[in-house]
């Protein structure tokens, strides 16, 4: 299967959620959240993505014990199936309670709404503080190939973990870290801080005392501690580590900007998919360059900055169609940059970025 066909899912869900909350459930839609949850760094994330995994192989294939080599296809992939969950619990429970790593995971308890976009809100620098906790399994001889299937399913059961549809999950609140459970991870409550730190299973939470079901007169307060508010992608990222958590930026929600973000999201997609297929250094800098601006832009537009503006406009009337160019006309990216450049005149001209004046 492409590993493209994983985020288009995924996004394809953010958006069911959506309509499903805005037209059905008649819930006021936190659009401003939800375009900083896509926001975040998918772009800058992707690539430290592949810094992890190629630690990773260096790791296996040069200084693993290969103790799974005589393991029957089966045995083999539900060990790692297991043993990466049971990982990456200790990842998620101490970088709750290591400040350092903390400074890393804040950036996904920022938001203060629960729905499928949260799960895609994280640090550029997660995957970095990921690795000594899946070094155990190169050194014992799970594959490069097992680990990235095995991780990939895993993480996009966790984006089931985020959905606001779901309020009971059945006979899985038994043994899986339901939406419900999850929720209650999210909360600053002290009865809920740092539990339920489980990826797929709840089974680890239960052995090592950090299960904790949601407390019937306790409402769920969802969000930090020590508030603060940026719609600029490299300030939420940037600003845990620092001493700015006084920022306090606030804006009107922008339904025309969560579609320019969708649009940048779908252009991480394309990108995605050129990459599996070996594009040319230069199509990829450039297409890394233009989502990553665009990332910028759209911040600096909610924040109400001119400057971002015209970088907008820079990327979509003139680095778009550097990366067609790059690309050797791509149909894919061909057809990305029309549509940018069609919903960026009718912005122009009907004025509904405020900016655009």
């Amino acid at each position: 299967m492409d590993i493209f066909i994983g985020p288009l899912l995924l996004i394809t869900l953010v958006c069911i959620e959506c309509l499903i909350l805005w037209y059905v459930k008649k819930i006021n839609i936190p659009w401003n959240e939800i375009i900083m949850n896509l926001n975040s760094g998918h772009i800058i994330m992707w690539l430290f993505r592949g810094g992890e995994l190629y630690i990773y192989y260096l790791i296996y294939n040069h200084l693993s014990f290969n103790l799974l080599d005589s393991w029957s296809n089966i045995a083999y992939i539900s060990f790692t199936f297991f043993a990466w969950d049971f990982s990456f619990y200790w990842l998620h429970r101490l970088h709750h309670k290591i400040k350092l790593l903390w400074f890393v995971h804040e950036v996904h308890h920022q938001g203060e709404h629960f729905n499928i976009s949260l799960g895609i809100r994280n640090s550029w620098f997660s995957s970095i503080t990921s690795i000594p906790f899946f070094i155990p399994l190169a050194l014992i001889g799970v594959n490069t190939e097992v680990f990235l299937m095995v991780s990939s399913i895993h993480y996009f059961i966790q984006f089931y973990n985020h959905t606001a549809l779901v309020k009971n999950s059945g006979f899985l609140e038994l043994f899986m870290i339901t939406p419900a459970l999850h929720k209650v991870h999210h909360a600053i409550n002290p009865e809920y801080l740092d539990k339920n730190c489980g990826g797929t299973f709840n089974i680890w939470d239960r052995m090592f005392g950090t299960y904790q079901p949601e407390i019937e007169n306790i409402p769920i307060q969802l969000g930090l501690k020590d508030k603060y508010a940026t719609n600029n992608p490299f300030w939420i990222n940037i600003v845990p580590f620092s001493n700015k958590k006084n920022l306090k930026e606030k804006s009107a929600d922008n339904f025309m900007l969560f579609l320019a973000t969708l649009l940048i999201f779908i252009h991480f997609i394309v990108y995605i998919k050129l990459e599996s297929q070996e594009t040319n250094l230069y199509t990829r800098i450039s297409l890394i360059l233009s989502i990553f601006l665009s990332t910028l832009a759209i911040g600096g537009i909610l924040a109400s900055k001119r400057w971002a503006v015209v970088l907008w406009v820079f990327i979509v009337f003139i680095l778009n169609w550097v990366n067609v160019i790059f690309s050797g006309n791509n149909i894919l990216l061909l057809l990305c940059s029309l549509t940018l450049v069609m919903f960026t005149l009718f912005q122009l001209l009907t004025k509904q970025i405020k900016l655009f004046n």
